[in-house]
């Protein structure tokens, strides 16, 4: 036979050896995730949580389809702004203006709000270990989500920069996800304040220093202190005190012209000499 072993070959033992490939079959990647962390770690400042605006997708082309930005809408909810292809294949349809809990079961959406209301409020980054429903065609995949926290334009933490790995979507079905483990990790907040008080403390040292001019360093020579340059409105006024003063002066000097000609056209006549009179005096001694 040809399919047959031959009698006292090892050829049936050596089928009893055969290994279930899917033993050994890789995990779900989650590289995109650490490479989206790395990025995030980059744009932040000091401590602090990077702003929504710094994010660009040029620094996250190979990983853009896993990616997304979801925006705080309610306390334990956020809905997505934008959403890579793959994220819109694991739900069977464009996920833009959609919740994020849309993807989890309903026992998950309670865990998936405190997680996200733990993000937005302490902040911290979110890890999520997923499985989806098991069905009868397919078992339960694996999936992964990380949940990276942003600033709004308006300085709030009301945004998040998220990556979704998984298995893939073969049915083309929409994908609900049960929640595994939930990793969170604290982001200490920058302080402010200190920030603040040393920056105005540099400031009063610069100007402590204009104010002695001190001698500087090297072979440079002493600076000369430039004087604080008017404003516009400065001159503007300067300008103003100088017409009306031109002014007063011609208005006075056209005043003492008037008076002069006034004088000369009618001249004051002076009195008449009074002539000597002569006074009879008669006597009759």
């Amino acid at each position: 036979m040809f399919f047959g072993g031959r009698k006292g070959s090892k050829q049936g033992s050596e089928q009893d050896k055969v290994v279930s490939i899917g033993r050994f079959r890789n995990k779900v990647s989650v590289s995109p995730m650490r490479q989206a962390e790395a990025y995030w770690q980059a744009l932040r400042q000091g401590d602090d949580v990077p702003n929504r605006s710094q994010v660009d997708p040029r620094g996250l082309e190979n990983i853009l389809s896993q990616t997304f930005i979801v925006e705080r809408i309610a306390p334990g909810i956020a809905r997505f702004r934008l959403a890579g292809q793959k994220v819109n294949e694991m739900a069977g349809m464009e996920v833009r203006g959609m919740p994020l809990s849309a993807f989890f079961t309903p026992d998950a959406r309670k865990q998936l709000g405190a997680a996200m209301e733990h993000m937005f409020e302490t902040p911290a980054i979110v890890e999520l270990s997923l499985l989806t429903e098991s069905t009868r065609s397919h078992g339960p995949r694996e999936a992964h989500i990380l949940l990276l926290p942003l600033r709004s334009d308006l300085g709030d933490i009301s945004r998040a920069l998220g990556v979704f790995v998984s298995e893939g979507n073969p049915n083309g079905l929409s994908q609900r996800f049960s929640i595994e483990d939930i990793d969170m990790r604290t982001i200490a907040a920058a302080p402010l304040a200190s920030a603040t008080s040393d920056a105005a403390k540099d400031t009063k040292d610069v100007e402590k220093a204009a104010e002695k001019n001190t001698v500087n360093p090297g072979f440079a020579e002493t600076q000369t202190r430039f004087k604080a340059e008017p404003s516009i409105m400065d001159e503007a006024r300067e300008l103003l005190k100088r017409r009306k003063l031109n002014e007063a002066a011609r208005q006075d000097t056209e005043s003492k012209q008037g008076e002069t000609s006034q004088d000369e056209a009618n001249p004051v006549q002076p009195k008449a000499a009074r002539g000597t009179h002569l006074r009879l005096v008669s006597s009759r001694d």
